[in-house]
């Protein structure tokens, strides 16, 4: 490798390689640094039977989308591991891998030096344009109170979560109603665990309404390209946590309330714990409810939707509850409910502390505009909300990598056309 090259994209996943495509096809010498291997991640960071939320049809990245038998199903963990090693074998990117990133230091105006730990030893690297695809968020969140809790309790975050089998007998507790909370406690209810579930205040959605999937309703709706400047509830509705539902089997609702029915515990959000006692707020009535008005409120809006167009489809619906706590739970005794293993599943968070470079506002995220940043040479790309909801998705992903190359290409001067969509 040498000493300076034109542009480093820090992160081999869909993102990073998506940027790389892009570079290649207009000539623009590069390399993609990598900690681990190409998008390991959907390899070794889900559980044994996750599957897509989001139908196959929106899988699609430059010079690759989905053709297989089933646009409207749902990819397994393994099926878009396959999927995205044949994306891989379409074209050669010049990737390091096993080599991470431990600083980013900006030269003076026009130019970056990038530190390098891999098997070969540090060393530095000088580039004119550096692209961060690391993820929006690389760092789980385990809450500060856990390590007072009982030493002998089992816990893990949700990313370390493979199957039921790995997890000491007993009962399990799950934090957090994001997309992965709610589908790995489902994952324990079916195979038979005992289940315990704290929830905040995730939204969530039908999986099918009025014959087709939700999520090929807001598409069409354009609820995926909606710029977010210009996105109904503005930030508010940006940081929000993603709505619950599932692919599993052909994909269905995840209806908390009927698990309630099943056997499982529910809770609202936890507040604190010490050795085997658990408090929580008195909030799980109100989010089981502000939840199934999203739900509803989403079919009204394809309701609309449907009537302003003319389209013939079955007939509306809304949905009904099937259960309701007596009493908001305050506290529970894991050692008397006989619950082994917590599972933290409240998200990550960022950290960009190796990026030496004023392009954070006071969370910690990256100040943006589609991926460009007010620091000359300094962009990003596979960031939730960078552009559109459709960011950070495979739907999304191949129109914000090509902005951000396109516009690496005119300020590298290269005299090359502006580049054209992949096909």
């Amino acid at each position: 490798m040498n000493t300076h090259v034109p542009v480093v994209v820090i992160g081999g996943g869909q993102a990073g390689l998506s940027v790389s495509w892009y570079l290649g096809q207009a000539g623009v010498e590069h390399v993609v640094v990598e900690a681990e291997t190409a998008v390991h991640a959907w390899a070794d960071k889900r559980w044994d039977n996750f599957t897509l939320v989001t139908p196959n049809w929106h899988c699609r990245l430059p010079g690759y989308a989905y053709d297989g038998p089933d646009p409207d199903g749902f990819m397994t963990r393994d099926e878009v591991v396959e999927w995205l090693t044949g994306w891989l074998q379409t074209f050669d990117p010049p990737l390091i891998e096993r080599t991470r990133v431990t600083r980013l230091q900006r030269l003076g105006a026009d130019r970056f030096e990038v530190t390098l730990d891999g098997p070969d030893g540090i060393r530095a690297v000088t580039c004119d344009q550096a692209v961060i695809a690391t993820g929006g968020y690389p760092l789980p969140v385990i809450p500060p109170f856990a390590s007072a809790l009982d030493p002998a309790m089992h816990q893990l975050h949700s990313e370390q979560y493979f199957n039921p089998e790995q997890l000491p007998e007993g009962a399990v507790l799950v934090v957090g109603s994001g997309q992965s909370g709610t589908q790995i406690a489902e994952d324990l209810h079916l195979a038979g665990r005992q289940v315990h579930l704290a929830i905040g205040n995730a939204p969530r959605v039908a999986r099918f309404y009025r014959g087709r999937d939700c999520m090929t309703w807001l598409s069409d709706m354009g609820l995926y390209d909606t710029p977010t400047q210009e996105y109904p509830g503005g930030r508010a509705a940006q940081e929000k946590t993603n709505h619950y539902v599932t692919g599993r089997d052909g994909g269905r609702d995840i209806d908390l309330r009927r698990f309630a029915v099943e056997g499982m515990q529910l809770y609202g959000l936890l507040t604190d714990g010490k050795d085997s006692t658990l408090r929580f707020a008195p909030t799980l009535t109100d989010a089981l409810d502000k939840a199934d008005a999203t739900y509803n409120s989403i079919c009204a809006d394809i309701d609309r939707h449907v009537d302003s167009l003319g389209i013939e489809a079955p007939e509306p619906s809304r949905y009904e509850p099937v259960w309701a706590p007596d009493v908001d739970p305050v506290e529970l005794d894991l050692a008397a409910a006989g619950v082994t293993s917590i599972i933290w599943a409240i998200g990550y968070r960022p950290d960009y502390r190796w990026i030496e470079a004023s392009a954070f506002d006071g969370g910690g995220r990256p100040m943006q505009t589609r991926g460009i940043t007010e620091v000359p040479g300094l962009s990003f790309v596979g960031l939730p909300w960078m552009h559109t909801w459709g960011s950070g998705r495979f739907l999304g992903i191949d129109r914000d990598a090509r902005y951000v190359a396109d516009h690496i290409v005119g300020v590298l001067g290269e005299n090359r056309p502006r580049l054209a969509a992949a096909q």
